[in-house]
């Protein structure tokens, strides 16, 4: 290999007028531009953040006939290794890598619900939590568990990078999963038992102060811990498809699909297997199976490290947003040049450098275009490239879209809480000798998410793709509406659900806490399934949305909306939750949601949310309507046309060997 030695980078006249012809028209930078906007490198030259790497690719790849071959074998989209070095695409990356973050999310996904699951049954069963108290621990736990991971993007993009980040938060994580094993099993840790002969609802002892508070601990040091994990796994495998090769930017089209795949694979055992094991076992070998989960899904993740493709952090998104409303506000009074060309840029070598492309100028939200006026200072509190104040555009742009997906994330909420809440007073015997546990309901959603994943990857998609020429089948944002309208019908039907069971509970004049409701469990079914179907189109559209759409030195930000959605979403079903009990138990009536769910009208609330669904899903038709993506999508037709141009290459690199 040839020594490392900085060199001045030669941009393409050519290529230089091209990009400024583009600024001049408008409009974003396409992947064709992208290509035009790569600077012209000497043989075996590759990109690093700060210098240039000099470098004998005939040294790494055998049996290549041509430097040319060589160097396209290189990852061109500023991706590097571990250690900082420019990688193959043909060792790295790509689905090989993708295995190990897929087997890693198995593995991980079984832990989390492995413990979000069954978590009201254990706040009602062990430490006696009513209905709304139990229900409203759990969306805390599970908002913050949603919200952090904005911490832990900006970690990664301002300082550690997401490898880095990604591995402490891990390890953080599996120190909460361990306590709070220890909180279920250990003696002077777990809550006291009246023994097998006294139901576990009519015991009088309680669980201590300080049992509650090393349980409660020990569920928000993993809340923690995904706050790291959560924003950058999907980002990093994300990473492992190089935009420019076309196979590769065709497989990510599929990535978000198989990434949610494996998400649901890993919660169909913890919502079957694991779920039986805390219900009719016990709680200690119940949690001990998790947390020994997500410590082979480390070992699984730490295994694939050599086949990573990293991008060096790229900085604080938070502080360049700042930066460029700091210095609009500071230049309100300046008046923006007509010609765009006029504004403060970097040039393309810089942005090669980093791994990064510029972005063109645009003209909504034009007074951040303020910050870009060329002034005497240098300060980026002052001036800010053009690029800078595009992304920070961009990621404005997205709120409207981010809002949207709020309220979907209050009606999620109901799955793990008040769905399962209301099977616990029905009927449920499978058989003379078997009783489902009620989260185990939630196996449907597993089940209808993975079979309509499956059909929307290989039948929609390819039938639809024939029709709207879109290599995604359909938009993003038609996917994320077709997902709101089915959970519509989801909250609908839950209602009607909880009619028909009080109409049981009427007829047969059940009054009691503990008395079973003399109807099926499986009466719940429908809303389990629909939930699930409209998962796999709502949360997958949701986080390719934000990731796609967020600019490339911004996409842990990005993943972060959709976690942060989620987040909000929760506590707002907290504040939704307490606020309709709090209400409609005024003036001495009887509440709605009572600890005593045969008295309560769930119902009536279901309705409620029925109708802030739809208000919510017009909202998400009229933003989505004005919304603007910010790289147009190509034709099938020439996605066809890159893709005989690969195999042609592919060809021609047979014939050389």
């Amino acid at each position: 290999m040839g020594s490392e030695r900085k060199k001045k980078t030669a941009v393409n006249p050519e290529r230089e007028s091209h990009f400024v012809a583009r600024r001049q028209s408008g409009g974003r930078t396409s992947s064709e531009d992208r290509e035009l906007l790569l600077p012209s490198l000497p043989v075996g030259q590759f990109h690093r953040k700060d210098q240039i790497f000099e470098q004998n690719p005939m040294e790494k790849l055998e049996g290549t006939c041509s430097d040319k071959e060589g160097r396209q074998d290189y990852t061109r989209d500023g991706t590097l290794s571990l250690r900082g070095k420019p990688v193959l695409r043909s060792r790295t990356g790509g689905w090989k890598a993708c295995s190990f973050f897929l087997g890693y999310e198995v593995f991980e996904r079984m832990a989390f619900y492995g413990i979000a699951a069954n978590l009201v049954i254990y706040l009602r069963h062990k430490l006696h939590e009513g209905t709304v108290e139990s229900s409203n621990h759990v969306t805390n736990w599970v908002g913050t568990v949603w919200m952090l991971p904005i911490l832990g993007a900006y970690v990664a993009d301002a300082r550690l990078g997401r490898y880095w980040t990604f591995i402490i938060a891990s390890g953080i994580y599996l120190m909460g999963m361990t306590l709070l094993t220890m909180a279920v099993s250990v003696p002077g840790l777990k809550p006291p038992s009246c023994g097998g002969n006294v139901k576990e609802d009519e015991c009088p002892l309680r669980a201590s102060a300080v049992q509650k508070g090393v349980y409660y601990t020990a569920l928000y040091i993993i809340a923690v811990g995904t706050g790291g994990t959560k924003p950058n796994i999907s980002t990093i495998g994300a990473d492992q498809f190089d935009e420019f090769e076309p196979k590769e930017k065709k497989s990510k089209l599929s990535f978000f699909n198989w990434w949610m795949f494996s998400i649901f694979f890993g919660t169909l055992f913890s919502n079957t297997f694991l779920v039986y094991i805390q219900d009719n076992v016990n709680w200690s070998i119940g949690y001990a199976i998790p947390t020994v989960g997500l410590a082979i899904s480390i070992a699984v993740f730490l295994t694939g490290t050599p086949f990573y493709r990293h991008r060096l952090p790229a900085g604080s998104p938070f502080t360049k947003m700042a930066q460029v409303f700091v210095a609009a506000l500071r230049k309100r009074n300046t008046t923006v040049p007509n010609d765009s060309t006029e504004l403060h840029e970097l040039r393309l070598d810089e942005y090669s450098r980093a791994g990064n492309f510029p972005v063109h100028h645009t003209t909504p939200l034009s007074f951040l275009d303020k910050a870009a006026v060329k002034d005497k200072s240098s300060s980026p509190w002052m001036v800010c490239p053009v690029t800078q104040v595009e992304e920070t555009k961009q990621m404005i742009q997205l709120l409207p879209i981010f809002t949207a997906t709020i309220v979907p994330s209050i009606v999620i909420a109901q799955i793990h809480t008040l769905f399962i809440q209301q099977g616990t007073t029905l009927d449920r015997k499978v058989g003379p000798n078997f009783s489902i546990p009620p989260a185990c309901l939630t196996v449907f959603v597993t089940l209808s998410m993975l079979i309509s994943l499956a059909a929307y990857d290989r039948i929609l998609v390819p039938a639809a793709r024939r029709y709207t020429g879109n290599p995604r089948g359909i938009s993003i944002l038609q996917r994320m509406g077709i997902g709101l309208f089915l959970q519509t019908i989801t909250v609908a039907v839950a209602s009607l659900a909880e009619t028909r069971r009080l109409n049981v509970i009427a007829q047969h004049n059940i009054t009691g806490k503990q008395d079973t409701v003399p109807l099926t469990i499986f009466v719940l079914l429908p809303q389990f399934v629909l939930m699930g179907i409209a998962d796999a189109f709502v949360e997958v559209a949701r986080i390719e949305f934000f990731y796609d759409q967020a600019p490339q030195g911004m996409k842990s930000l990005g993943t972060s909306y959709f976690t942060t959605g989620l987040g909000i979403g929760y506590f707002m079903s907290s504040v939704f939750l307490r606020t309709v009990a709090g209400v409609s138990s005024r003036h001495a009536r009887r509440g709605w949601i009572l600890d005593n769910l045969n008295l309560s009208h769930l119902d009536y609330y279901y309705a409620l949310l029925v109708i802030l669904s739809v208000v919510n899903l017009l909202y998400f038709l009229l933003v989505s309507k004005l919304y603007v993506y910010n790289a147009a999508i190509r034709s099938n037709k020439k996605e066809e046309e890159v893709d005989d141009d690969d195999d042609a290459s592919e060809e021609e690199s047979l014939q050389c060997k």
